[in-house]
């Protein structure tokens, strides 16, 4: 099978985002085997590694830099490539997550006004 530059270029794209999505999410969100990576998160504790680690859209960032230089071919196109990355599995995640459910905690008696404002 003859595959062009183009279609290598997005099979590395969309591989090496898969592949950021997914370690970005072992290390944000998941204990990890044998609870390695939480016992990793809490030994870094409240330092910038540990606060790093608590957002997916900034651990994406770096997880993604060593994969732009798999996809680009070209020097000039890595810095776009690297945001690309990081953007696609921070969409990915986005789109995977579980929604957030926001309910009333008191429900407003006869007479009050209905408003977050009371």
């Amino acid at each position: 099978m003859f595959m062009t530059a183009s279609s290598i270029f997005w099979a590395r794209f969309i591989l090496s985002t898969l592949v950021v999505w997914r370690v970005t999410h072992l290390l944000a969100a998941e204990d990890g085997p044998w609870e390695m990576i939480a016992g990793m998160r809490s030994a870094i504790g409240n330092s910038v590694f540990g606060r790093l680690m608590d957002c997916f859209g900034c651990l994406s960032i770096w997880v993604s830099i060593p994969f732009a230089f798999v996809v680009s071919r070209r020097i000039q196109d890595d810095l776009l490539i690297w945001l690309a990355l990081s953007a696609a599995a921070f969409l990915l995640e986005r789109a995977t997550a579980q929604p957030l459910i926001i309910e009333k905690s008191v429900e407003a008696t006869e007479g009050e006004p209905d408003h977050v404002l009371r």
